[in-house]
């Protein structure tokens, strides 16, 4: 059992990358602020204003968490081959937002748009379809936030700090700078974030690249041990009956990443489509650090890695622990630390918006201000980031890596209304309501029928034990399963197509759309996308056009 005594080095390394984060955290309240200005663009979208730089950093830290960066190499140690699914998904999900998140960027500029609900409500003309896709939104990020309280706490426990007040207090200081100084802080300490996560990476490929063997060794290792292993499913090559799991999740995820809240946060703080494109373009390189990092989890089976308390989530600091010297563990340490505090902030945030705009605004508070909006957004933030740390202090970690798989099946189920919406608006309102409804049920009712099992094959708990559902019971004679989140899909999109032509045969009518196709492709400098400081709550672009081309901007925008 690590004892704090042994982490003296790494401790105070970690402490003095947590402070310096901190001090960047709350002077981002400062960092190229307009002054006087309180809206819930500048606290919620960083003023809309963020260059190709600081664009980069802010996706990045978005999209590769802690949760990828240590729970993905320690499912690889788990189970080999089939922990290398992320490896996939990101290699088709980045063709598909360059694509689709160039539009997202300019119908949600034209119209001043913070959050993906705000676009379905204008697109279909539909308070419910909006609401159902906000709920659903904040449902999914919720988990999510708690996930990243996960690799944090991992490290915690390598360098023997007592569990509870560490996790709560580092907390404590991620709320109180998000709230002083919203998406600037994790959009700042991302570049940190970046550094610390690109040094471990190298460190980790050179120890192991000269370790005695290399990885050849690694790689024989783990082949001894998955060729004993009593699974079916684990090896360094997918096994037969995992081949279809392997592919649907890929799927899956992929569709899910571009859907999230978070990631849609990040994309509308970009200052244009060109910001926004190149970094799409470039962000894929990312994916090799991930690739490095899944094999430190073949390169803990070669260093004997025993979990502490058979958690398996400290697989990969306990790695860092061992293999790197106490300074560069220190920095590793904090890699994963920090890599859990960027997401955390932007997805509250970004849940936060969700809450404010789409149900406060919308149906308690409709002449709220933009000041007010801004702090009911604050307050809302503090409350996802507590309600995840309460999951991790009072749940077991297992179940809420559980409900971050259910809330990839409910974000799924808000693709047509708000992707396919991108494209057209074909599909009526009430029948996306109807297809959100049918593939959350489709869903609930695959994943209650999944047990967890634990590592003798025994049954751990009844229900809602993970995403993989078995063919076996629809009357198969196979070991194959099949990702839940799919299948929900495929029964929502057929609800949302069949119910569209029958709802408009029986006369029920369709919304208004409030967007125009000229929308979907505005830039910078076109005069129907307005500056920030133009952006009128509750008016459209094309409303106001005839007076934005005749009103001057004043001030103009700050980049950043």
């Amino acid at each position: 059992m690590p004892t704090f005594a042994d982490h003296q080095v790494e401790f105070w390394i970690f402490a003095f990358m947590f402070g310096l984060v901190t001090v960047m955290g709350f002077w981002a309240a400062r960092w190229r602020r307009p002054d006087n200005i309180h809206t819930l663009e500048e606290w919620g979208l960083g003023g809309r204003a963020f260059g190709n730089w600081v664009t980069f950093f802010l996706l990045s830290g978005d999209v590769y968490t802690a949760y990828t960066f240590v729970a993905v190499p320690t499912l690889v140690f788990g189970v080999g081959a089939s922990g290398f699914f992320p490896m996939p998904f990101l290699v088709i999900v980045y063709p598909m937002l360059f694509v689709v998140l160039a539009r997202f960027w300019s119908v949600c500029h034209v119209h001043g748009f913070v959050t993906p609900a705000e676009f379905v409500r204008a697109r279909f003309g539909s308070r419910t379809l909006a609401l159902g896709v906000a709920v659903t939104g904040i449902l999914a990020t919720m988990p999510y936030i708690a996930l990243q309280l996960i690799g944090i706490e991992a490290v915690f426990k390598v360098m023997g700090l007592p569990e509870g007040w560490p996790l709560t207090a580092a907390f404590i200081v991620l709320a109180l700078y998000t709230f002083n100084s919203g998406l600037r802080a994790p959009a700042l300490i991302s570049i940190v974030k970046d550094s610390l996560v690109l040094w471990t990476v190298l460190a980790a490929f050179l120890i192991v690249a000269s370790h005695s063997g290399g990885w050849e060794t690694v790689f024989r290792v783990a082949e001894t041990k998955y060729a004993t292993s009593e699974s079916t499913t684990d090896g360094l090559l997918l096994a037969s009956s995992s081949q279809l799991n392997y592919v649907t999740l890929a799927i899956g995820s992929a569709v899910a990443l571009f859907l999230y809240p978070h990631t849609l946060t990040g994309v509308l703080a970009s200052r244009n489509r060109a910001t926004l494109r190149r970094n799409l373009s470039v962000l894929p390189l990312y994916t090799l650090t991930l690739g490095v990092l899944m094999l430190v989890g073949f390169a803990a089976i070669l260093s004997d890695i025993q979990p502490i308390g058979g958690d398996r989530n400290t697989v990969v600091p306990l790695w860092f622990d061992a293999n790197f010297p106490d300074w560069s563990a220190g920095l590793a340490f904090a890699a994963i630390g920090v890599g859990a505090m960027v997401p955390a902030a932007i997805m509250s945030i970004a849940a936060a918006n969700l809450f404010t705009r789409d149900i406060y605004k919308e149906f308690i508070r409709p002449q709220a201000t933009p000041a007010e909006e801004t702090l009911v957004s604050k307050i809302t933030s503090l409350a996802m980031k507590f309600g995840a740390v309460i999951c991790i202090l009072m749940l077991n970690t297992q179940f809420a890596i559980d409900l971050q798989l259910i809330g990839g099946v409910f974000v799924m189920q808000t693709l047509p209304a708000v992707a396919i919406g991108l494209f057209t608006a074909w599909l009526h309102r009430w029948a996306l309501v109807a297809g959100i409804i049918g593939g959350l049920t489709t869903g609930l009712v695959m994943l209650y029928q999944i047990p967890q099992r634990g590592a003798d094959g025994n049954i751990v708990r009844e229900h809602f034990g993970g995403s993989a559902w078995p063919l076996s019971n629809v009357g198969f004679d196979t070991r194959s399963t099949i990702y839940v989140g799919v299948v929900a899909l495929a029964a929502n999109l057929v609800v949302a197509a069949l119910a569209t032509p029958l709802l408009r045969a029986l006369g029920v009518p369709d919304g208004r759309d409030r967007t125009r196709e000229h929308d979907y492709v505005a830039d910078e400098g076109d005069p129907t996308l307005r500056r920030m400081t133009e952006l009128i709550d509750g008016e459209t672009a094309h409303e106001q056009a005839s007076q934005s081309l005749f009103t001057p901007t004043g001030g103009g925008r700050h980049t950043l």
